[in-house]
């Protein structure tokens, strides 16, 4: 089970408290070792052309078994699921949505949780197509689940086009919905939420770290702005999820969350090679600080 003594963990933009979530529940029991895969901004082509995705998503398939950087250590296990931060689709076609449906369930090898992203809301044009079959794997578009003593909190933020920027502030709504469901935790849960929105793009950041600072909160996952980063605002690690397309670093993150250290690494599947760098590595080691 966690430790008190801990400080906080790091874990697809994901964010880690070093100071809210160093207190850890002797109550919440988890088992020793949580592995699980980030990608986002998947951007599935309105016409059903998935193509881009089959090498991140046969590269996730190969992955477990494959040697840690020698700093890291060990292999990596098989991951518990696969989280997608949203912009599943280019535009939500029925046709953009069978597809990726069609390949997170018969060649992806792992359980898919994604959350709604700005292009999956149809822009100009609104469509409830994304939304519909969201809902109806997951039960809502703001949903919750838990792995190996880990709360997720997917939230879901709706996207206003008349701003017409890419920088927004989460809604009021959504903001209210997880201070909602972070109060339904047991006491001290670690807890890690996901959203669209990375760093960058929030405009409202404040409030909302403000929302999560009497939770245990061990990270927040994020996509939108297509790159794999590492960044920290206010004690948190904000770690953007890569985007698997042509034309950027093929990449995919790698979470490990142990009772003594947290890393989140992105592997290059085109190179075959572990990312590095402080700009798009985290490596916590518990008990020791913020080791990059």
């Amino acid at each position: 089970m966690w430790s008190r003594s801990w400080p906080a963990m790091a874990a697809v933009c994901i964010w880690l408290s070093l100071d809210t979530a160093s207190v850890l529940s002797q109550d919440t029991k988890v088992v020793p070792s949580l592995t699980f895969f980030g990608w986002s901004d998947q951007h599935v082509q309105t016409n059903g052309d998935g193509a881009h995705l089959i090498p991140a998503i046969e590269a996730m398939n190969r992955l477990p078994g494959t040697a840690y950087p020698s700093s890291v250590g060990g292999v990596v296990e098989k991951p518990a699921f696969v989280f997608g931060c949203g912009d599943i689709t280019e535009w939500p076609t029925h046709a953009a949505v069978k597809t990726y449906e069609t390949l997170i369930t018969e060649r992806l090898k792992f359980p898919v949780y994604d959350v709604m992203g700005n292009h999956d809301e149809g822009g100009k044009s609104p469509s409830d197509t994304m939304k519909k079959w969201l809902i109806a794997r997951h039960g809502a578009l703001t949903y919750t689940f838990e792995s190996q003593g880990v709360r997720f909190v997917a939230l879901y933020s709706q996207y206003d086009e008349n701003l017409d920027n890419p920088a927004q502030p989460l809604t009021r709504a959504a903001l209210d919905e997880l201070r909602a469901q972070l109060a339904k935790g047991a006491p001290g849960q670690p807890t890690i939420v996901a959203t669209h929105l990375c760093l960058d793009a929030l405009t409202n950041k404040d409030e909302l770290v403000d929302v999560l600072e009497p939770h245990n909160i061990l990270a927040v996952l994020s996509g939108h702005y297509h790159k794999a980063t590492v960044q920290r605002y206010r004690g948190h690690h904000f770690v953007q999820l890569p985007f698997p397309a042509p034309g950027v670093p093929r990449e995919v993150t790698v979470f490990r969350v142990t009772p003594t250290r947290v890393t989140a690494i992105p592997y290059n599947y085109e190179t075959r090679a572990w990312s590095t760098g402080e700009s798009k590595v985290l490596d916590v080691e518990l008990g020791k600080g913020d080791t990059r």
